[in-house]
C-alpha cells in the first residue's frame, strides 16, 4: 500500500508520497510559520518515520511551492533535493528562495531531465526497491525549454523550468506539471511521452493559464483530475471529466494498492458521483469512495 496526499494549503502546492517500499518523498512546500500550519510538518514526520530514503522534489522556486523550505529544511535536513537543472534569480529574494538556492546549488542536489534514473528513485537493488518516480520532461537541449531558463535566470516566471514527473504502483499512476503553462505545453508536447494515467493534478493549480492542450488530455485519458486551489474565477473545472476540486475538498487522500484507490477529503461534505463504495472508514479524512482501476 501507498498513500499520496495533496495538502490543503491555499494558492500553492504541498504533496508527500508515502511510497510501498523503503521510500518518502514529498514535493513542493506551502505553508505559513505558525503553529495552524506546522500539523502538516508534523504528519510528514509520522509518516516519514521509517523510511530509510527521503527525497523533496521541488518543481520549481515561485514563493508558492517553497514558501516554508528553510524551516522544512532546518527540521528534516534534506539530503535529497531533486530538481531541474537552473540558476533562476529573483529581484527581491525571500529567505526561501535563497535556502532554494543553496540547495540547488549543493551536492544534495540530483538535477531531473527526461529519462533520468537514481537508486532509489526509479531504480532497485537488493538494500531497497524503487520509488516508482519517473520524469517525462524536460528535454534539456530542447529550445523553448532553453529558452524559459534564460528568463528564470533574469528573474522572470520560473514555471515553465517545471519538471513532468509520475508515481506509479501497479497499475495506478500519478502525474505531476508545477505550473507549466499551455502554451509552453503546446510547443513541446510532441516530446513528451504521455499515456494513460490515473490521476493528474492540473497544471498551474487547475488555472486557466494551465489548462491542459486537448492532444494531451487524449493521451492521458485520465480517470481524475485534481483542479488545485486558485480563485474561482481562474479556474479551467474541466468540463467532461471527473474532477476533484480542491478549492471545495480541502485536504485530499490517495490509499492505493495498484489495482484501486481509494480517496479521502478534508471536508464531510464533499462528494462525487463517479466513485464506487466500499464503505471505508474515516480514518484518512472523509472517505467518497473508490477508484477501480479496470
Amino acid at each position: 500500500m501507498s498513500i499520496v496526499k495533496s495538502f490543503s494549503v491555499g494558492s500553492g502546492d504541498m504533496f508527500y508520497i508515502k511510497h510501498d517500499s523503503d521510500n518518502f518523498s514529498t514535493i513542493d512546500c506551502c505553508y505559513e510559520y505558525d503553529d495552524e500550519w506546522k500539523v502538516q510538518l508534523d504528519e510528514i514526520e509520522r509518516q516519514s518515520k521509517y523510511k530509510g530514503i527521503s527525497r523533496f522534489i521541488s518543481t520549481h522556486p515561485d514563493d508558492d511551492h517553497i514558501k516554508g523550505l528553510t524551516e522544512y529544511n532546518e527540521r528534516f535536513k534534506i539530503l535529497n533535493f531533486y530538481c531541474v537543472r537552473n540558476e533562476a534569480t529573483k529581484s527581491d529574494e525571500s529567505d526561501d528562495f535563497k535556502e532554494y538556492k543553496n540547495l540547488r546549488d549543493s551536492d544534495k542536489a540530483f538535477n531531473l531531465y527526461k529519462g533520468c534514473s537514481r537508486k532509489w528513485m526509479n531504480e532497485s537493488n537488493d538494500e531497497r526497491g524503487s520509488a516508482g518516480i519517473n520524469c517525462l520532461w524536460p528535454v534539456c537541449e530542447n529550445e523553448d525549454f532553453k529558452n524559459a531558463l534564460k528568463k528564470a535566470k533574469k528573474g522572470e516566471s520560473p514555471n515553465n523550468i517545471s519538471p513532468i514527473i509520475t508515481y506509479s504502483i501497479g497499475d495506478t499512476k500519478f502525474m505531476w506539471f508545477g505550473d507549466l503553462e499551455t502554451d509552453f505545453l503546446e510547443n513541446v508536447e510532441d516530446e513528451i511521452a504521455f499515456s494513460h494515467t490515473s490521476v493528474v493534478f492540473a497544471p498551474h493549480h487547475g488555472r486557466k493559464s494551465g489548462h491542459l492542450p486537448s492532444g494531451v488530455l487524449a493521451k492521458l485519458s485520465p480517470h481524475i483530475i485534481i483542479v488545485g486551489e486558485a480563485s474561482s474565477s481562474d479556474l479551467d473545472y474541466y468540463n467532461g471529466y471527473n474532477t476533484i476540486t480542491q478549492n471545495s475538498s480541502g485536504d485530499i487522500t490517495f490509499d492505493c494498492d495498484g489495482k484501486k484507490i481509494r480517496i479521502y477529503v478534508e471536508s464531510e461534505t464533499y462528494s462525487v458521483d463517479f466513485l464506487d463504495n466500499e464503505d471505508c472508514d474515516n480514518t484518512l479524512g472523509y472517505y467518497i469512495g473508490t477508484l477501480y482501476l479496470r
